[in-house]
């Protein structure tokens, strides 16, 4: 499974950005997927997960209610709407692959290269 994460830039705060992660190889339906992202200087950190057949979600309090995760099976892509940006949004986002519907990044076994994502105050 190859992972493809792309949207990231510069916003000015209040500002919104949709992420997209590509997957090429593997069943992209068979696997739950995930977001993570890793503040400068900061330890990586769990941003939002979707279930293979896109029922289920779940986010970090921090994003819930600004951040909406989605994935579509028939293009192999899953996607973070990002909208209300805040300065401490800023990360490299990268997206992720698992079998299992998790929070946390040891349970993912597919990542993307990362897409960076700056908020301007």
């Amino acid at each position: 499974v190859q992972l493809q994460a792309s949207g990231g830039g510069l916003v000015q705060a209040g500002g919104s950005l949709r992420l997209s992660c590509a997957r090429s190889g593997s069943t992209f339906s068979s696997y739950a997927m995930g977001w993570f992202r890793q503040p400068p200087g900061k330890e990586r950190e769990f941003v939002a997960a979707i279930t293979w057949s896109g029922g289920s979600t779940s986010y970090a309090d921090s994003v819930k209610g600004r951040f909406t995760i989605s994935r579509d099976n028939v293009k192999n892509t899953m996607y973070l709407q990002m909208n209300s940006l805040k300065p401490e949004d800023t990360a490299v986002y990268s997206c992720a692959a698992g079998r299992y519907f998790s929070g946390t990044a040891r349970n993912y076994d597919y990542w993307g290269q990362g897409t960076q994502v700056t908020v301007s105050s």
